[in-house]
C-alpha cells in the first residue's frame, strides 16, 4: 500500500470515528434534554378545535399556545405561510416554534397533492383539523385514511406515501434533530422548482424561530 493510500485510509477511519462519536453525543443529548412541548399536548389542543373552520381553529390554537408557552411562539408579524415542495408533493406551512430539537407548525394544502413522506431523525405527529389525509406505510399493501380529530404519528426512521385532499389542514409537532429534516424539506426547492424566494422565506422563518428561542433562554437565565 502506498504512503498516500495509507494516509487516506487513516484519515477516513478518523473521520468515521468522529462521525460515530458525534452521532452518539447527539443521541445522548436528545434522550436527556428537556423539551418545551410534547406530542400529546399539541395533539390534544388541535383535537379540541378540529372540525371548526381551519382559520378559526388556527387562531385559537396560536392564542392558547402563546398563553401556555410565552416566549416560545413567534409573534404575528413573523408568521408567514410558506410553500413547501418535497417528495413530489406541494403544501404550505406556517411555522410557530422552532429550535434545534423541536418545531410546531400549521400545515396543509389547498389542492390535492401527495408523494413521499421523507425519512427523518425526528418523530412527527400531525392532527387533522379539516379535510382528509391518507398514508400508505412502508411494507404494507393498504393505506389508511385520517379525518378531522385524528392524530398520525410518523416515527423517526419511517418512510410512507402521503396524500392530502384539497382543503386539508393540520397541526404538526416534530421532536428530534430538526436540521436532519432540512435536506428533504428543501431538496425539491433547490433542484426542481428552483424557487429561491421560497428558500429564502423558509430559512428566514427558521432562523427567526432559533433567535426567539435563544432570546427566551438568555432571558430565563437572567442575562437580559
Amino acid at each position: 500500500m502506498s504512503l498516500l493510500s495509507s494516509r487516506a485510509l487513516r484519515a477516513s477511519l478518523v473521520l468515521l470515528a468522529l462521525g460515530l462519536l458525534l452521532l452518539h453525543l447527539v443521541r445522548f443529548w436528545l434522550s436527556t434534554k428537556s423539551y418545551v412541548f410534547c406530542h400529546e399536548e399539541v395533539a390534544s389542543l388541535a383535537r379540541k378545535h378540529a372540525g371548526l373552520d381551519y382559520e378559526v381553529a388556527f387562531s385559537k390554537i396560536i392564542t392558547e399556545l402563546r398563553k401556555k408557552h410565552p416566549g416560545h411562539i413567534l409573534q404575528d408579524e413573523n408568521l408567514q405561510w410558506v410553500f413547501v415542495n418535497a417528495g413530489g408533493w406541494m403544501g404550505s406551512m406556517c411555522l410557530l416554534h422552532a429550535s434545534l430539537t423541536e418545531y410546531v407548525l400549521l400545515f396543509g394544502a389547498a389542492v390535492d397533492t401527495g408523494g413521499h413522506s421523507g425519512r427523518y431523525w425526528v418523530e412527527i405527529s400531525d392532527t387533522v383539523i379539516s379535510g382528509t389525509f391518507r398514508r400508505w406505510k412502508e411494507g404494507t399493501t393498504k393505506s389508511d385514511v385520517y379525518y378531522p380529530g385524528d392524530t398520525i404519528i410518523h416515527k423517526a426512521g419511517e418512510a410512507t406515501a402521503v396524500q392530502w385532499t384539497a382543503g386539508t389542514w393540520m397541526v404538526e409537532y416534530g421532536r428530534g434533530f430538526i436540521p436532519s429534516t432540512l435536506g428533504f424539506a428543501l431538496g425539491d426547492t433547490l433542484f426542481s422548482t428552483q424557487d429561491f424566494l421560497t428558500l429564502f422565506y423558509t430559512i428566514r422563518v427558521y432562523t427567526r424561530g432559533l433567535l426567539l428561542e435563544a432570546s427566551t433562554y438568555l432571558t430565563e437565565m437572567g442575562f437580559f
